[in-house]
């Protein structure tokens, strides 16, 4: 197995020597992972750059040392893959998220649909989107990212039409869509912004709106995904056929 992912703060700097791992990551290397003196570790800031190293030193139930021996960065990726989720009932959310974010998306914003059952407002919208952030880093360790996906505040269908309006490529999922997914033509460099429905589907008057804004419908096969498994598909065709999986 390749070697496990720990977070670091980003203002640390990451560079060779010796370097303490404490706190939560610190906490769940030591007696959750049970890592021992000898062990290969990856340290990152999640924001590209990751140094490799081993266990020097085991302190108690929540720190280690860990002697780095090199260093390096990963490139901002292209093209850039943004999926705007709408929100789904219950967990899905955060099922969403993780299997995105283990298929590499980059960004990951979330709609308030006209249709959205589900409803983020106050406490318990912050709280909501607390738990997107917190899935999208614990994904970002488990498929050994360096790079995790930025997760968005909420945007309404305005906020997403503009994001649409700038896009290199624009694309509303749609089971009516005149056009397949797999043959759209698709940008080597710049943004992909690609969009998910809600359960009850997009409404004509987002459609419209989204139309304007330059984003075509665009459908994925001849089944409907739900909306907590439609984005991971579509990024992964996405991936694909931009050549990032090549």
């Amino acid at each position: 197995m390749t070697a496990p992912v720990f977070v670091v703060d980003a203002t640390a700097g990451l560079r060779p020597g010796l370097v303490t791992l404490d706190g939560p990551e610190g906490r769940h290397a030591v007696s959750v992972r049970r890592l021992r003196v000898g062990e290969e570790v990856v340290l990152t800031d999640g924001a590209g750059t990751g140094a490799h190293g081993t266990v020097a030193a085991v302190h108690g139930k929540d720190r280690l040392d860990v002697e780095i021996t090199g260093v390096r960065t990963e490139d901002e990726p292209a093209p850039r893959i943004t999926v705007v989720q709408a929100l789904p009932k219950g967990d899905r959310g955060e099922l969403s998220v993780e299997t995105m974010t283990e298929t590499g998306v980059d960004a990951i914003v979330p709609w308030q649909a006209a249709r959205c059952i589900t409803q983020w407002r106050g406490e318990r919208g912050a709280k909501a989107l607390a738990k997107w952030r917190a899935t999208a880093r614990e994904a970002g360790k488990q498929s050994r990212r360096l790079r995790f996906p930025d997760v968005a505040e909420a945007m309404t269908s305005k906020e997403v039409a503009a994001l649409l309006a700038v896009a290199d490529f624009a694309a509303v999922l749609h089971e009516e869509g005149s056009q397949p997914l797999a043959t759209a033509e698709l940008p080597r460099e710049g943004r992909i912004v690609l969009v998910v429905g809600p359960e009850g589907g997009v409404s004509p008057d987002e459609l419209a709106l989204f139309a304007d804004a330059g984003a075509g419908a665009y459908r994925l096969g001849r089944t409907v995904l739900r909306t907590s498994t439609a984005g991971t598909a579509a990024c992964a065709l996405l991936l694909s056929r931009t050549g990032r999986w090549s």
